[in-house]
């Protein structure tokens, strides 16, 4: 290289060279973790099941490293040549061996400390410990058991040291001001180009839809929970996981005992026959609040509303709904785990917490059980908004995705045509792939799809646009679009053989866009669609129901229709046994929980009641605070409710036993 050129990469060079160390570090601990609880994973351990978790490795590693090291590529990159000196160089080194040393220790520490976790140390392990006075002591005593792992880190960070590139610059070369402004422009480059590179090193790519990883993303790359442990490091899932537990037991009872006097979400259905081997089909339809759908609003509106939603309000004729009926979280990561797992989102988004590394399961993993095979299809990315790794990990054998849909000669063709250009497949021809999917896959089944189009940026594709202009709302020519799709895959789907042997539910995640007032409010933005739709109205007659329901009902209520006699988690209710008086919905909003039973919501801090509105109250103009008769046994179930689901969080009992 030209003298003048190695002069101004060299502090380039060195960087790649030494996060390249970096790498090899993280993955010696790695095996190192593995070795050392081998009998964990020895029995289903092959080599290309090794290479799969050391790939999805690599983007956890790449996120701890970049978070980790972010000073020292800084310092690196500084566009000062006054700093290319030897004791700048030295104190580079020093900070970049010091920080790679302590994520070693700490990666060779939790592969001591795994057995008793089976996952990777999180922050709440601070908590946990905060009142132990003794544990000087076992860290000793686990020090002097372990020696090979402080010989092994002794000899890593020797290696580090040894091993660290030095830049082969000084500040006594740099004699011409060409040379100075060369070198102080290519840094600055550098460190510009570095930017974006580093926020999608920690993000866990820069693509559309992706969300900052977390631990939960883990599960994407395993076949069981326990070995997303090796996937992890546990640098990652101490700064991930930084201000995110937010899981306390709260004192309104003495004990899980006594709070399941009052509410349990351990379900022990009592059926009145054997079990029903109906196929399962659970639609999740992105944004598709209650308020767009003509249907379910016959009672507002001076009965003229028609909304915007010809084919579902077919569908809702013959099917079941409730007349008030919510979502339990407001994204699309929070309708997952309600609408599969009965899981409703309290504090934070439950997959974006420590906690979803508990064991918990979902109504794929339930029937799984039963002889169901069990698919979930999303129309985006393979691993948008962590999809691939909630299914892999609740229980679904298959996920078929964009490029799924793109591999298939029947459908995308390699060419990639259907893509929106932002999120995923356009929901019609992704509706009709699903149709054909499911009609491959053995009975029993059991399988979801969540559908991507009507979302932001709320476009529709070309062809469409004349049939659904705008209107109203940007959103409203989105529903237009994706009930049309609705409409056709029921059209599709009522001519297969399978059709009349199996029961659909309709819901959305969350809401999305409102041009009323009454879905303006608390909690008139929860306000979500709860479909079900037996073809054979054997099991599940037809009509408006004078109930409540909510998304966390509907793995309860399908197990109940199915006749399923074990016992399982829900936060939820059996809609089709549970009275319509004593049915009730949850969510939490902005530090507020609200609870809706006995025709009121009532709104709670987490200490008191602050206020108590009929549901009539379309626009909850009337505080009805402490006059009430209801509000004090409403008080006393939600904090059962919150209870159960807090200590279950904190002490990883999300599955019945």
């Amino acid at each position: 290289m030209d003298m003048k050129l190695s002069k101004t990469f060299s502090p380039i060079v060195a960087l790649l060279v030494n996060l390249l160390i970096a790498f090899v570090v993280y993955n010696i601990s790695r095996i190192e973790f593995i070795l050392e609880n081998l009998s964990y994973f020895s029995e289903h351990l092959s080599f290309s099941y090794l290479l799969r978790m050391f790939g999805g490795g690599y983007m956890f590693d790449r996120s701890a490293i970049v978070y980790s090291n972010a000073l020292y590529i800084v310092l690196m990159l500084l566009p000062f040549w006054q700093k290319e000196n030897a004791v700048y160089h030295k104190l580079c080194k020093w900070v970049f061996v010091v920080v790679n040393s302590i994520s070693l220790v700490v990666n060779l520490c939790d592969s001591v400390y795994f057995p008793y976790t089976l996952r990777r140390t999180t922050t709440s392990v601070f908590r946990e410990f905060r009142n132990e006075t003794n544990l000087g002591d076992v860290f000793w005593g686990e020090f002097l058991v372990h020696w090979y792992l402080v010989l092994l880190a002794i000899v890593v960070i020797w290696g580090m040291w040894k091993l660290y590139y030095m830049p082969k610059t000084n500040v006594k070369e740099f004699t011409k001001w060409s040379e100075k402004l060369r070198f102080a422009g290519v840094q600055l480059l550098a460190l510009v180009i570095c930017v974006p590179l580093g926020v999608g090193a920690c993000r866990g790519g820069l693509e559309t839809g992706v969300r900052p990883i977390t631990i939960n993303n883990a599960n994407q790359y395993v076949d069981r929970p326990t070995d997303c442990a090796i996937v992890l490091n546990t640098p990652f899932a101490l700064m991930r996981t930084i201000g995110k537990d937010v899981f306390t037991v709260p004192s309104y009872f003495k004990s899980e005992q006594e709070a399941a006097k009052i509410f349990t979400p351990i379900h022990k259905l009592t059926p009145t026959g054997s079990f029903r081997h109906k196929n399962v089909v659970v639609l999740i339809v992105e944004s598709f609040g209650r308020e767009y759908i003509g249907g379910l609003n016959k009672m507002y509106f001076g009965g003229k509303y028609k909304g915007y939603t010809p084919n579902v309000d077919k569908l809702i004729e013959k099917s079941a709904v409730w007349y008030y009926s919510f979502c339990n979280g407001r994204k699309s990561i929070d309708g997952m785990p309600s609408v599969l797992c009965g899981i409703p989102m309290f504090k934070e988004p439950f997959v974006l917490t420590p906690a979803s590394m508990n064991n918990y399961t979902s109504m794929a993993g339930l029937l799984s059980k039963e002889g169901y095979s069990t698919a979930f299809f999303h129309g985006a990315n393979r691993g948008s908004m962590g999809f691939l790794a909630f299914a892999n990990k609740t229980g679904f054998q298959q996920y078929y995705g964009r490029q799924d849909y793109d591999a298939d000669p029947r459908f995308g063709k390699g060419k990639d045509d259907d893509f929106d250009g932002h999120w995923g497949i356009w929901d019609e021809p992704f509706l009709q792939y699903w149709c054909t999917k499911i009609g491959e896959m053995k009975q029993p089944f059991m399988t979801t799809c969540f559908t991507v189009s009507s979302h932001t940026p709320y476009i529709i594709p070309e062809k469409y646009k004349k049939v659904y202009p705008e209107e109203g709302i940007v959103m409203h020519k989105c529903i237009r679009y994706t009930d049309m799709a609705i409409g056709k895959f029921f059209e599709k789907a009522s001519k297969q053989p399978w059709f009349k042997n199996t029961i659909f539910v309709m819901t959305s995640d969350h809401t999305n866009l409102s041009d009323h007032q009454q879905y303006q409010t608390d909690i008139g933005g929860f306000c979500s669609p709860i479909i079900i739709y037996d073809p054979s109205q054997e099991l599940v007659k037809p009509g408006m129901r004078n109930g409540i329901a909510q998304q966390i009902d509907i793995l309860p209520t399908v197990m109940s229709i199915l006749n399923y006699n074990k016992p399982f988690l829900s936060f939820g209710c059996d809609l089709m046994t549970t009275p319509n008086d004593d049915t009730y919905a949850v969510n939490y909003l902005n530090g507020i929980y609200q609870y809706v039973k006995h025709g009121y919501t009532m709104q709670f801090d987490g200490n008191k009641v602050i206020g108590m509105y009929k549901l009539t109250d379309l626009l909850m103009k009337h505080n009805l605070v402490g006059k009430v008769k209801e509000q004090a046994q409403m008080e006393i179930e939600l904090k059962a409710i919150i209870y159960q689901y807090m200590y279950r969080m904190v002490h990883d009992k999300l599955l019945a036993k």
